[in-house]
């Protein structure tokens, strides 16, 4: 028998072998998983009531459009961006998180070359479908105080209460909730 006899003998039988083989090997690959959210057994979040704020709102006050965007809840951690824009210039912007903290939950948010601002969630009020969420911070001028309102037919109002220059001063963004992507309104 030649080298050349025996190797083609060879590839013979792998070739007859492989298909066995092969159907034998993928019967031991696991399928792939799907993706479903694990189910947990830890107690919903203290921030489940404000996972409504996930996704853009969008409003309007004099030629200044403000937009918030909201990530889901996720870990404990709502995170968000504010944007304002005047003429096709930004104004400002912010870097928001709302999060658990040991004495309680708080909204932070991070402006623009300025230090984080940090309100403890004071209190929660529901009225029929309108829910007030108010953080407060008692050192600080203005804001002193802010509250979401979730009130009906896809509106958001974010207030900002405190004093500038030692007189009163309220702020009022109307939002209406809005596709991240287009800018639509979404009824939601």
């Amino acid at each position: 028998m030649t080298k050349a006899m025996t190797l083609s003998g060879v590839l013979a039988a792998i070739s007859l072998a492989l298909p066995g083989a092969m159907a034998a090997a993928q019967s031991f690959v696991p399928a792939p998983a799907e993706l479903k959210p694990a189910e947990d057994s830890r107690p919903a979040s203290a921030l489940a009531p404000l996972s409504w704020l996930e996704g853009c709102w969008r409003g309007n006050v004099n030629d200044r459009e403000f937009r918030e965007q909201w990530l889901p809840l996720r870990g404990d951690l709502l995170v968000g961006i504010s944007h304002t824009v005047t003429d096709g210039k930004t104004q400002g912007y912010e870097y928001l998180r709302v999060e658990i903290r040991a004495d309680g939950v708080y909204y932070v948010a991070v402006p623009a070359g300025a230090a984080e601002i940090a309100m403890k969630l004071e209190k929660t009020a529901v009225d029929g479908a309108i829910t007030t969420f108010t953080f407060a911070n008692p050192a600080l001028d203005f804001p002193r105080q802010l509250s979401y309102r979730r009130d009906v037919d896809g509106w958001l109002y974010a207030t900002l209460d405190g004093k500038v220059k030692g007189a009163d001063r309220q702020v009022i963004y109307p939002m209406r909730r809005v596709d991240c992507e287009s800018g639509d309104l979404i009824r939601k």
